[in-house]
């Protein structure tokens, strides 16, 4: 009986190699294109970063906390 409950199971297929790594090198076109993409995303970020107005460079001044109310 211990035939019909437990099937024999299918025999795994063969392992396969890995295939091989891509050549990391790039052509000439290849990397002046990703260096024309690093520019522009530069420039656009110290574009965004200059119109930040506080610095670490700055002086910290006192803020201006006490002001009067009406209530009192």
């Amino acid at each position: 009986m211990g035939s019909i409950f437990k099937p024999k199971t299918p025999s795994l297929p063969p392992v396969q190699p890995l295939p091989e790594p891509p050549d990391t090198e790039l052509s000439e076109a290849e990397q002046k294109k990703l260096d024309a993409e690093m520019a522009a995303k530069e420039r656009r970020r110290r574009g965004r970063k200059s119109t930040i107005k506080t610095s670490p460079l700055l002086e910290m001044e006192e803020a201006d906390v006490e002001k009067k109310t009406l209530l009192g």
